[in-house]
């Protein structure tokens, strides 16, 4: 198998330029995104409760109170307003082609607060390994009734050790909790490379550059400040506009990670190759060593 390297993203402001429910279901309600999170924040706060479970309640009721019929395919609709920053819709395929240059593999996965369905209606859905977001659970009449996912802002690295091990299935929380040695986890942290935009983004951030992965932030002209003092608190590895187009300076940096991780790979392939022929007593001569 080749080796795989995992670029994981938040999406809201990270691949769209704002909460994907404010392009087209909020408007849908007739109210303004800041009208809805005021509202939806308000009742979170005043019955303690987790703050994107809060939102889709909001959205529940809301809909209920205008009569709007909340199912899976209005929300896929709602997905085709959303605004992708410059060069999102081909870098998918750019950034595996060149994956495939190096000797690699590379998958792409969400991990985001925003709504499932909202991202499988963007055009960019099928780019991705596996989506982490939020997500209803539908009523034997098709409509969203109960919080089926909860992709809060800490629970989001619980996905990062999902993709670190394979396990891709949120319901088999047995294997994802039993004891798997580091050389048999399907993608090593250091193969990974965390896309986000700001704060909620820190854990998953601060995890990868615990563990030797790669995190960058990027932004746009109203975030730019919150970005840098990301950087310069050591939260992120780089950061840069929010721009995916080729020869852009985040489409450079990401290949030379893919490069670094790419002969990694192979030096650590050597030096196994190697261990196991002298294990076995297959010593290699010296010429061999640097074939």
């Amino acid at each position: 198998m080749k080796p795989i390297v995992a670029l994981l993203y938040d999406f809201d402001k990270t691949l769209c330029t704002t909460d994907m429910e404010d392009y087209s279901f909020i408007p849908s309600l007739g109210m303004t995104p800041d009208d809805f999170w005021r509202i939806a924040n308000k009742f979170g706060q005043e019955n303690h409760m987790d703050s994107l479970l809060a939102y889709m309640y909001t959205m529940i009721q809301e809909c209920r109170a205008r009569g709007i019929r909340l199912d899976r395919d209005y929300l896929v609709r709602c997905g085709r307003a959303v605004e992708l920053f410059p060069g999102v819709t081909d870098w998918f395929s750019r950034i595996g082609a060149f994956g495939a240059e190096q000797g690699v593999e590379v998958e792409h996965y969400v991990l985001s607060s925003g709504l499932k369905e909202i991202i499988e209606g963007t055009g960019i859905y099928g780019a991705f390994k596996k989506v982490y977001a939020c997500e209803f659970f539908y009523d034997e009449n098709g409509e969203a009734s109960w919080p089926k996912l909860d992709v809060n802002f800490t629970n989001k690295t619980q996905f990062i050790y999902r993709i670190n091990k394979g396990v891709l299935d949120v319901s088999d929380d047995r294997t994802l909790n039993s004891s798997m040695p580091d050389n048999s986890k399907r993608i090593p942290f250091t193969n990974m490379i965390y896309v986000g935009d700001g704060l909620s983004d820190v854990p998953c951030m601060k995890m990868m550059r615990s563990y030797g992965g790669q995190a960058i932030a990027v932004y746009q002209n109203a975030n730019r400040q919150a970005v840098e003092e990301l950087f310069l608190r050591n939260r992120v590895n780089f950061i840069f506009p929010a721009d995916y187009r080729e020869n852009t300076a985040l489409d450079e940096t990401v290949k030379n990670m893919i490069r670094h991780m790419a002969v990694a790979d192979r030096l650590t392939a050597e030096h196994e190759r190697q261990f196991y022929r002298i294990g076995t007593g297959e010593v290699p001569d010296q010429e061999s060593l640097f074939d």
